[in-house]
C-alpha cells in the first residue's frame, strides 16, 4: 500500500484550487501516464511563452494590454512549472530513499 509520503502531486488542481494527488504503486498506469503527458504539455507551453515574452520585451509596438495578457499567461505557466518541479523533486527523493 502507498504511504502518504508516496503520493504523487498531479499537474492539475482540484476544487477551489486544492492540490490533487495520486496514490498508486504502478508508475506506468493510466493516471501516471496522463499526468506525465500533461506535465510535458505544461513545460512545452512555458517554453513557448518564454520565447513570446522575450520577443515582446524588444517589440516597441507591444502595448500595455498585450504585456498584461502575456504576464497573466506567464504567471499560469510558472505556477504549472513549479508544480511539475515540486512533483518531480518529490519523486526523485522518494526513489533515492527506496534505493538506500
Amino acid at each position: 500500500m502507498t504511504t502518504p509520503s508516496e503520493l504523487r502531486l498531479l499537474p492539475w488542481s482540484g476544487p477551489e484550487g486544492k492540490p490533487c494527488y495520486l496514490s498508486t504503486d504502478a508508475s506506468g498506469g493510466y493516471m501516471s501516464r496522463l499526468a506525465d503527458n500533461i506535465e510535458a504539455v505544461q513545460l512545452g507551453t512555458a517554453a513557448e511563452l518564454l520565447v513570446e515574452a522575450s520577443d515582446a520585451l524588444v517589440d516597441q509596438e507591444a502595448g500595455p494590454e498585450d504585456v498584461r495578457q502575456l504576464a497573466k499567461e506567464l504567471t499560469g505557466a510558472l505556477r504549472d512549472v513549479i508544480r511539475v518541479a515540486t512533483s518531480r523533486g518529490h519523486l526523485l527523493a522518494l526513489n533515492e530513499h527506496r534505493r538506500i
